[in-house]
């Protein structure tokens, strides 16, 4: 991981040095045997909350850091460089408290925000349906009004943290109207009737459980929706904008831990009498892959100071997490060029980062999506 970041002040670095030297020492010894296993790291979680990670980004009189989204991106970062799943876990986690810290009336936040940001509680975000992904007005799940609350029927699908997480920030809908027929909901994870399906079996992030979460007649009082009935896709489309962000600091830490192990070995690896670094077509690669990845860390953190300074991000979002993930895949798959054979097998880690960056150009919203998100923004005249 680069260690000459530029940071706003010393506490800004400390805090970004804790989460680096926490990836070091607790994540990066971990993560080959845990994604082989298939095996959820929820303490390591806990232990995220105790550090202060899990709320950095939001204010401290709300239970949080109070740490910029520039900070913040940077800290998660280190921790999707050592192990992807557990960046991807924070992300959303961070996402999911989302709606709740920016919508929540003060009586909802100060019952339930404080033990999500310490990660005494761990989120899922459930917005995706089997026939609702990049296209979340047509989501089939229902909230019904009933005398004392809603009864919530139907199904989300490819929910990180499906089984695991102890709330769901989950939309549904509550009229036909496509457009504002949809509202959010904080859900207890031990609801009567909430049910996860077994995990998805993907070929990389196997440490993170991804499932689908089935609603049968699930009981919530009044006090658990999110802002105003029918503000939900506002809710969601907003939160995904940040989100995004944190997909595209994984990716780049993906990309630079991809780097990094490439560097290292042609470094070592001789032929025809000298490091494989010294001959120029591949130290020429190299260099591509470190341009790229430091092309894509600078677009990440551009949105992140727009986030930090009130201004609009949403177009900036899109392009960083489309150039970071694709990023990452690319620079992913060069490095196991660079270490030829032994790249291709398990002895070394830059085959399962190739797997990893894979799903990235995938959820929160395809890159295909995040192409049509720009292209939007660029027919408003929001290009500059």
């Amino acid at each position: 991981m680069p260690a000459d970041r530029l940071l706003p002040d010393d506490e800004s670095a400390a805090i970004v040095a804790l989460a680096r030297d926490f990836a070091a020492a607790e994540l990066a010894p971990r993560a080959a045997a845990a994604e082989e296993a298939g095996a959820f790291p929820r303490e390591l979680f806990r232990e995220l909350g105790r550090l202060g990670i899990l709320g950095m980004p939001y204010p401290e009189e709300l239970g949080g850091g109070g740490q910029s989204y520039e900070v913040y991106l940077q800290a998660l970062e280190e921790l999707g460089g050592a192990w992807a799943s557990v960046g991807v876990g924070v992300s959303v986690h961070v996402m999911s408290c989302y709606p709740l810290a920016t919508w929540g009336s003060d009586e909802q936040r100060e019952r339930w925000l404080g033990e999500l940001l310490a990660g005494d509680l761990l989120g899922a975000y459930a917005l995706s349906e089997a026939e609702a992904g990049s296209d979340p007005g047509a989501m089939r799940a229902r909230a019904t009004r009933v005398a004392d609350g809603y009864r919530l029927d139907g199904s989300k699908a490819w929910v990180t943290h499906g089984g695991e997480a102890d709330f769901y920030t989950l939309f549904a809908r509550t009229s036909k109207d496509r457009a504002r027929g949809i509202s959010c909901f904080l859900v207890p994870g031990d609801a009567p009737g909430l049910a996860a399906q077994a995990p998805e079996r993907k070929m990389g992030l196997t440490g993170s459980t991804t499932a689908t979460v089935d609603l049968d007649a699930v009981a919530l009082d009044a006090d658990r929706v999110i802002g105003a009935e029918g503000d939900g896709l506002s809710i969601a489309l907003q939160a995904l904008d940040s989100g995004r962000l944190g997909i595209a600091a994984v990716a780049v830490g993906v990309a630079q831990a991809a780097l990094d192990h490439a560097v290292a070995y042609a470094r070592e690896r001789r032929t025809f009498g000298k490091a494989i670094i010294d001959h120029q077509g591949l130290g020429f690669l190299l260099a591509d892959m470190a341009a790229a990845t430091a092309c894509a860390r600078g677009v990440m953190l551009d949105a992140a100071r727009r986030r930090d300074r009130g201004l609009p991000f949403s177009q900036q979002a899109s392009i960083a997490k489309l150039v970071a993930t694709d990023t990452a895949m690319k620079v992913t798959t060069d490095a196991v060029q660079v270490l030829g054979g032994y790249g291709y097998t398990k002895e070394f880690p830059v085959e399962r980062l190739m797997r990893e960056a894979k799903v990235m150009q995938i959820f929160e919203g395809t890159n295909q999506i995040q192409r049509l998100v720009i292209a939007r923004h660029l027919a408003r005249g929001a290009g500059r």
